[in-house]
C-alpha cells in the first residue's frame, strides 16, 4: 500500500516561479573559491522577487511567497552574501550600490514582524506564520553573528549618501532609503525567540553589542540630535527602535559597574537560597514520616447529615486545625473563563524584565547617557508635536511607546544623578562624574512643559475611559516619573530649579480632575497584570505623599473644580443675506437643544477631604491584592503597602475599614506564617507593629460595638463605617427643592399675545401640558357659569325681602388639580408651564418654594373671562406662532426672559460709601436714621395725598394769625424765636427712646425676673382670649348686621353713612395692643391701622387684588373711629374680647389650605383709627 503524500502548503506554480528566480540570482561556484557569484540578471531577479512579495502576499493577504523564500534560504544564502561582498572602497560603483539597495528592500519585508489578531487570521496565516517566525529568528541570528561581514554597517553605508543631503534639498527617494535602513534596524530589534536568555545569539544583549560594534547606535544618536533640523519623518521609527531596545531593562542595574553587578547578583542569589531554606523548614514541620508508605485516609463528618469529606495523608492526623486546612487546600473552584477581547501583543509588552550581559550593559549605559545629553529634547519635542497634530505617520501604538520612553529615560536621569551624588562618597563612578553636569535639569526640559502635561492627562483619561490597560500603564509610569523628577528639582540647591518645581507642582495640583483621575485609576483595578497593579499603587503613593507635603507648605492652595450645568444654545442673529446661503447651518444653530457643559470654579483645597477618597473599599482591596504577593515584593513595594494601611488606620482614623476577616488572615500569615515574611527584611518590624496595633484596635472596638463581629465578614459602606465609629446613624439633611425663576414675555404685548408666546414655547415638546390647561379652563368655565346662574336665581328670590341691600356673595375659588404625578411635579419645576398658568388666571397660594402649593382660579374671574381665555389658548394651540417680527424674526422662546425681582429701594443719598462727601448734621444724625424705626410716614399714595391736604389747610388757617403777630416784630426778635423753636424741637427728639440706641445699664436680676413673669402672664391671658374668639364659631351675616345696626350711630352729621366696621384678626404681639395698665396704646394702634373699605366700591378681598397678602379664611376686620371720638372703638374691642364678633357666613368652608408666609405669632384685635 502506497502512502499518499501530504498536500503542499504552497501552490506548486508559485513555488516554481520563486525557485527559478532564486536560482537565477546567483550562487557559490567551485571555480571562484567558494565566493558568491552574481547572476547575469541579478538586479532584475531582485526586483521580480520584490514584485512577487508586494503583489501576491500583500495584495492577496497571503504568505506563500515569504514561505517559499524561507524554504529556498534566500536571506542567508544570497542576500547576506551579496551585502557582505560589497567592499567599502566600492561605494561609488552605481551597479553594486543598486544591487545592495535591492537586497535591503527585500530584507525589510522578510524581517517585518507578523502580528495579527484572531479576527484577521486565515487558514493560510495559521499554516505559514509559525514557519516564517522561526525563519525570521534565523535571519536575525545570521545578521548578528556575521561580525566579520558587518551586514548592519553595510546597511548604514547604503544610507550615508542620503543622510549627507540637507533636509531642504533631500528628494523623496533619499527619504525612503533612510526609512528603509531604520526599519531594518527596528525589525532586528523586535525579532526574538521564545525562551531565550542573555547568552543566546538572538538575545537583547547580542543585539545591543552588534548595534554598538557596527555603528548603529552612533547613527541613532546622530539622527536624534538633529531631529527637526535635518530629519523630520523618521521620528516615529526611531521611537519604535528605542522602545524595543530598552523595554524591560532595569534602570538601577544599568548604572552599576561590574563590582556592583556582582554584589547585586550575589545578594539576589543569597536571598533566593534563604527563601528556599525557609520553605524547606516550613515543610519539615509537617513532613510525612517514613510510615507514610502505608497511607492514611480520614473521613470528616460534616454538619449536613449523611455527608462526609475525605482527607488523605498522615499529616491530617496532626491536629484538627491542620486537617481542616488541608481539606480547604484540596478545594478547587472552576472559575468560568471569560473571553479576552484584545490580547496584548507580545512585542508591545514592556513590563517583562530582561537581563543583560556586562558588555551590553556598558554599551547601553554609554548610549543612554549620550542620548540624554544630546538627543532627548529634540526627539521627544518633535514626536510630541507630531502626536498633537495627529500626523499620518503616527500610529496608535506610538503614543503609549512615547510615554513609556519618557518614564524610562526620566528614571534613568534620576538614577544617574543619584549615582553622581554618591560617587564622591564612594570614590567611584569617576567617569560619570566627569561627563555629567550637576543640577542640570535642562537636558530633560522638553517633557516638563505644559503641553506635555496636557497631552499626558488627555491620554490617560482617554485610555481610562476605553479601559485600554496596557496604554494606561504607560501613562501611569510616565506621570509617576514626572512627579519624582519634580520632587528632585524641589530638593535641588539651585533656586531656579526650586522655582520651576514650584510652578510645575502648582499646575499639576491645581486641576481637581487630576486628583479624581488618580483615585479612579486606583479604584479601577480588578484583574489586570501585576505590572499595572504595581504602577497604579506607586502612582497613588507618590501623588499622595507629594500633595500632602505641598498642601502643608501652601496652606492657601486653590484647586479648580469642574461642575456640570445645563445650558441652552442661543441662536445667533442671522442676517438675511447669509440665511439663504447657510440654511442648513442656520437651522441647526436655531435648534434649542439643552446640552451639558463643564464650568470651572476655584475652591480651597482640603487634603484630608481628598485623602478620604482613598479610604474606600475598592482602594483598600487594590493594596490588599498587592500585599498578597508579599514574598515576591521588594522593599519599596512592601513599604508602599505598609504606608497606605497606616494612613487609613491612623492618619485618617478609619481603622474600621481594615477590620475584615480575610484581611487579618493575610496579615497573620505575613507575620506568623505559614510561609511568613522574611524576618531579615528591613520592613518586617514595621509590618509586625502595624498588625499588632490593628488587632489591638479591633478588640477594643468590638467591645464597644458588638455588631462588628458580624460586619467583619463583609465589605463596609460609608453608613456602616460611620455607625461603627460613632455609635449612631448618620443624620442626612434633605435639601428643600427650589422653584424655578419666574418668566415673563418681552416687549409690550397684549395678554392674548403673551398667551400665544407661552403656548408656542410648550407646543413642540410639552403639548400635553397645553391640552391639560385647556381642559382645566373649560371645566372651570362651566363650573363658574353654573354658580353664577344659581347666584342670580337666589338673588331674584330674595330681592323682595332684602330690597337689594345685601351684597352678592363671593364665588368660591376653584382648586386646580393635576391629572398625573408628572404634572404635579411640572407645576412646581416647569417655569414655562407656570407662565402659561399665570397668564391664564391661575394663582398660586403660599410660598413659592413649597412643592405642594395649591393653585386656584380666583373668585373674581367670571365665567365669561374663563371662556375667552380658553378660546385664546385653544386658538394658539391649533395655530401656534413660532416666530415674531417681520424684518428679523426671532423664535418664540427668545421672547421669554427672567422676571426681575424687586429690590429694596435706598435713600437718594445712600451711595454705599464710607462717609465721603456726607455732611454731618450734628446731633440730628443719630436721632432718626433714614428708614429707621421712627419712619411712620404715609404707606400709600392716597394716605400721603390726604396728609398733604391736611397740612395745607392748617397752614392756610394759621397764616393770617402768624402774619398779624409777626408784623410788629423786628428781625432780631424773629431770629431769636426761630432758634428757640429749633432748640425746643431738638430737646424733644432727644427724649425719645429709640430701641436702636438703648443699651442695658442695670444688672438687677430680680427686676428682670419679675418683668418677664408679668409678660408671660399677659401673653397667656391674651392667648386664652384669642382661643375663645376662635371657638365662638360663625354667625349669620344678617344677624350680625341687624345687631350692629341697633347699636350704630352716625359719626359725622350731614355726611353719608358708613358701613358697619369690620374686625380683622391681625398677627401681632399682645403688647402692641394693650399697655401695662390695661389701656389701649394709641401709638401702636396707629402704626397697625388698616385701610377702611366703603360700602359702595369695596369688593371682597380676593387673591387677585393683593398677591402679596393672603387673607386667612374666617378672619374679620374692624373699620371704626378712634376711641377718642365716640367711644365705638373700645366697644368693638370689648366685643372682640368676648367673642361676639364673627366672620361672614359666606366664607368658604372647604377653602384650600394656605401655607403661611410669615412666622406664627399671637393674634389680637386692632381698631382702625381715622384720627390722623
Amino acid at each position: 500500500m502506497e502512502l499518499e503524500e501530504a498536500p503542499s502548503p504552497v501552490d506548486q506554480e508559485v513555488r516554481a516561479y520563486i525557485y527559478s528566480l532564486v536560482s537565477a540570482l546567483g550562487g557559490t561556484g567551485a571555480n571562484e573559491d567558494g565566493r558568491y557569484v552574481l547572476g547575469d540578471d541579478a538586479l532584475a531577479c531582485l526586483k521580480d522577487l520584490k514584485k512577487w512579495l508586494k503583489l501576491y502576499d500583500e495584495k492577496a493577504n497571503r504568505l506563500d511567497v515569504a514561505r517559499c523564500l524561507a524554504e529556498a534560504n534566500l536571506v542567508e544564502g544570497d542576500l547576506l552574501e551579496i551585502l557582505a561582498a560589497w567592499p567599502e572602497d566600492a561605494t561609488e560603483d552605481r551597479v553594486k550600490s543598486k544591487i545592495a539597495l535591492a537586497c535591503l528592500e527585500l530584507l525589510v519585508p522578510l524581517t517585518w514582524p507578523i502580528e495579527k489578531s484572531d479576527t484577521q487570521m486565515t487558514v493560510n496565516h495559521h499554516r505559514h506564520i509559525p514557519y516564517i517566525q522561526l525563519a525570521q529568528t534565523s535571519y536575525k541570528r545570521s545578521i548578528l553573528e556575521s561580525q566579520s561581514r558587518s551586514i548592519l554597517r553595510t546597511a548604514v553605508r547604503i544610507g550615508l549618501p542620503s543622510i549627507a543631503i540637507s533636509m531642504s534639498e533631500r528628494p523623496p527617494r533619499d527619504e525612503g532609503i533612510i526609512k528603509l535602513i531604520l526599519y531594518l534596524f527596528r525589525n532586528i530589534a523586535i525579532i526574538s525567540s521564545p525562551g531565550e536568555n542573555k547568552e543566546s545569539p538572538t538575545s537583547r544583549s547580542a543585539t545591543i553589542e552588534a548595534f554598538h560594534h557596527q555603528d548603529v547606535l552612533a547613527l541613532i544618536l546622530t539622527i536624534c540630535s538633529n531631529m527637526g533640523e535635518d530629519f523630520n519623518s523618521q521620528d516615529v521609527i526611531i521611537l519604535e527602535l528605542l522602545f524595543h531596545l530598552i523595554k524591560g531593562v532595569n534602570v538601577e542595574k544599568l548604572f552599576m559597574d561590574k563590582a556592583q553587578l556582582e554584589t547585586s547578583g550575589t545578594k539576589e542569589l543569597g536571598a533566593l537560597l534563604e527563601k528556599e531554606k525557609n520553605m524547606h523548614r516550613s515543610y519539615a514541620k509537617h513532613a510525612p514520616s517514613r510510615h507514610n508508605r502505608f497511607g492514611t485516609m480520614i473521613w470528616v463528618k460534616r454538619d449536613d447529615p449523611g455527608k462526609f469529606s475525605t482527607v488523605s495523608g498522615q499529616d491530617g492526623l496532626m491536629s484538627g486545625q491542620h486537617t481542616f486546612s488541608k481539606m480547604d487546600q484540596s478545594k478547587r473552584w472552576n472559575k468560568p473563563k471569560q473571553r479576552i477581547r484584545d490580547v496584548e501583543k507580545a512585542n508591545d509588552r514592556f513590563d517583562i524584565p530582561v537581563s543583560l550581559t556586562a558588555n551590553a550593559t556598558t554599551h547601553l549605559r554609554a548610549f543612554v547617557e549620550e542620548f540624554l545629553d544630546s538627543g532627548f529634547n529634540p526627539l521627544f519635542n518633535h514626536v510630541r508635536r507630531a502626536i498633537e497634530r495627529e500626523a499620518d505617520r503616527v500610529l496608535e501604538v506610538h503614543t503609549p511607546q512615547f510615554f513609556f520612553l519618557i518614564s524610562w529615560f526620566l528614571g534613568a536621569e534620576r538614577v544617574r544623578r543619584r549615582k553622581k551624588q554618591e560617587a564622591p562618597k564612594e570614590n567611584k563612578n569617576s567617569k560619570i562624574a566627569e561627563t555629567f553636569e550637576a543640577d542640570s535639569f535642562s537636558l530633560i526640559a522638553s517633557v516638563l512643559t505644559q503641553e506635555t502635561f496636557v497631552l499626558l492627562n488627555r491620554f490617560m483619561q482617554d485610555r481610562l475611559d476605553m479601559k485600554v490597560w496596557r496604554d494606561l500603564n504607560a501613562g501611569i509610569r510616565s506621570f509617576t516619573e514626572v512627579l519624582l523628577i519634580v520632587q528632585d528639582m524641589a530638593e535641588s540647591s539651585l533656586e531656579e530649579d526650586q522655582e520651576i518645581a514650584e510652578n510645575i507642582q502648582n499646575r499639576i495640583f491645581y486641576e481637581e480632575t487630576t486628583h479624581d483621575r488618580i483615585v479612579a485609576i486606583l479604584r479601577g483595578y480588578k484583574d489586570q497584570s501585576f505590572g499595572y497593579l504595581d504602577a497604579c499603587t506607586e502612582l497613588s503613593h507618590v501623588f499622595l505623599r507629594m500633595l500632602e507635603r505641598y498642601s502643608r507648605e501652601n496652606v492657601d492652595l486653590q484647586v479648580r473644580s469642574k461642575r456640570r450645568q445645563r445650558k441652552k444654545k442661543k441662536a445667533a442673529a442671522v442676517q438675511r443675506g447669509d440665511a439663504d446661503a447657510n440654511d442648513d447651518d442656520a437651522a441647526s444653530e436655531m435648534e434649542d437643544v439643552a446640552e451639558a457643559e463643564r464650568v470651572s470654579r476655584e475652591r480651597k483645597f482640603d487634603f484630608k477631604r481628598f485623602a478620604a477618597k482613598f479610604t474606600t473599599q475598592t482602594c483598600i482591596d487594590t493594596f490588599v491584592k498587592l500585599a498578597k504577593f508579599y514574598n515576591d515584593l521588594n522593599t519599596e513595594q512592601l513599604k508602599r503597602a505598609h504606608r497606605f494601611f497606616y494612613r487609613v488606620a491612623f492618619k485618617q482614623e478609619i481603622s474600621v475599614m481594615l477590620f475584615r476577616v480575610d484581611y487579618f488572615v493575610l496579615f497573620n500569615r505575613m507575620i506568623k506564617g505559614p510561609d511568613p515574611l522574611d524576618r531579615t527584611s528591613p520592613v518586617y518590624g514595621e509590618w509586625e507593629e502595624l498588625v499588632r496595633q490593628l488587632i489591638k484596635r479591633m478588640v477594643k472596638k468590638m467591645k464597644e460595638r458588638p455588631e462588628l463581629a458580624v460586619e467583619m465578614l463583609f465589605s463596609k459602606i460609608p453608613s456602616t463605617v460611620f455607625y461603627l465609629e460613632n455609635g449612631y446613624e448618620k443624620q442626612s439633611m434633605n435639601s428643600r427643592p427650589r422653584a424655578p425663576a419666574a418668566l415673563e414675555v418681552r416687549g409690550a404685548m397684549t395678554r392674548d399675545e403673551q398667551i400665544g408666546v407661552a403656548v408656542a414655547v410648550l407646543h413642540e415638546q410639552k403639548l400635553d401640558a397645553v391640552d391639560w390647561v385647556t381642559k382645566v379652563l373649560q371645566s372651570a368655565a362651566s363650573e363658574r357659569q353654573s354658580w353664577e346662574a344659581e347666584s342670580a336665581a337666589r338673588r331674584a328670590e330674595n330681592v323682595s325681602s332684602t330690597e337689594g341691600s345685601e351684597q352678592d356673595p363671593r364665588a368660591p375659588s376653584i382648586v386646580v388639580h393635576p391629572d398625573t404625578e408628572e404634572r404635579r411635579i411640572a407645576m412646581f419645576k416647569d417655569a414655562k408651564l407656570r407662565l402659561l398658568m399665570t397668564l391664564a388666571g391661575f394663582e398660586r397660594l403660599g410660598v413659592d418654594d413649597e412643592p405642594n402649593t395649591t393653585w386656584v382660579i380666583s373668585s373674581s374671574i367670571t365665567a365669561r373671562q374663563l371662556h375667552e381665555t380658553h378660546e385664546v389658548v385653544q386658538k394658539y394651540r391649533d395655530n401656534p406662532v413660532m416666530e415674531y417680527g417681520d424684518e428679523d424674526p426671532v423664535q418664540a422662546e427668545e421672547m421669554l426672559r427672567r422676571k426681575p425681582t424687586s429690590k429694596p429701594q435706598r435713600a437718594e443719598y445712600d451711595d454705599e460709601s464710607d462717609g465721603d462727601g456726607i455732611v454731618s448734621d450734628g446731633d440730628n444724625d443719630f436721632l432718626f436714621p433714614a428708614g429707621g424705626p421712627t419712619n411712620t410716614g404715609p404707606r400709600t399714595a392716597a394716605a400721603a395725598l390726604e396728609q398733604l391736604k391736611k397740612k395745607r389747610r392748617k397752614r392756610r388757617a394759621s397764616a393770617v394769625s402768624d402774619d398779624e403777630v409777626a408784623g410788629g416784630l423786628d428781625e432780631e426778635t424773629r431770629e431769636q424765636r426761630r432758634k428757640a423753636r429749633e432748640a425746643a424741637d431738638l430737646e424733644k427728639r432727644k427724649k425719645i427712646m429709640s430701641a436702636e440706641f438703648v443699651y442695658d445699664s442695670e444688672d438687677d436680676v430680680e427686676a428682670d425676673k419679675l418683668f418677664f413673669e408679668r409678660e408671660e402672664a399677659r401673653r397667656t391671658g391674651q392667648a386664652k382670649k384669642v382661643m375663645e374668639v376662635l371657638r365662638a364659631g360663625l354667625v349669620d351675616r344678617k344677624k350680625k348686621k341687624r345687631s350692629d345696626g341697633e347699636d350704630g350711630e352716625e359719626v359725622n352729621k350731614g355726611s353719608r353713612k358708613k358701613k358697619k366696621p369690620r374686625v380683622e384678626r391681625k398677627i401681632v404681639e399682645e403688647d402692641d395692643v394693650q399697655m401695662a395698665d390695661g389701656s389701649s396704646s394709641p401709638s401702636r394702634i396707629q402704626e397697625l391701622e388698616l385701610d377702611s373699605q366703603t360700602e359702595e366700591d369695596t369688593p371682597l378681598s380676593t387673591p387677585l387684588e393683593d398677591p402679596f397678602e393672603k387673607k386667612i379664611p374666617g378672619e374679620v376686620s374692624v373699620d371704626a373711629r378712634s376711641p377718642g371720638e365716640d367711644g365705638r372703638g373700645s366697644k368693638v374691642l370689648a366685643l372682640a374680647s368676648s367673642g361676639e364678633v364673627h366672620a361672614d357666613e359666606d366664607d368658604e368652608d372647604d377653602a384650600p389650605v394656605v401655607l403661611p408666609s410669615r412666622r406664627p405669632q399671637r393674634a389680637a384685635m386692632v381698631v382702625e383709627s381715622e384720627s390722623e
